[in-house]
């Protein structure tokens, strides 16, 4: 069975989750990365500032990354 991991960013900072996630797949996987990232969204949006980013990857078991959802702050003005 793959393992996952995830993978969190924001701004310089950066973190690879010590859990792993023995999923079926690639797409059991996605659906369990939406899942934990709706969870971690609202919290995320809390600390974000002006002109930044979040970013939550999903890796596989070499770490390398497969998905990834990004929350983008922008300064229109």
């Amino acid at each position: 069975m793959p393992r996952y991991y995830f993978r969190i960013a924001h701004g310089h900072h950066s973190g690879i989750s010590d859990a792993t996630f023995d999923l079926n797949n690639d797409e059991e996987a996605w659906k369990e990365m939406t899942r934990v990232c709706g969870d971690l969204v609202g919290g995320a949006c809390r600390v974000l500032t002006q002109d930044s980013d979040w970013h939550m990857e999903l890796l596989d078991e070499a770490r390398n990354p497969l998905f990834r959802i990004r929350l983008v702050a922008e300064s229109l003005v």
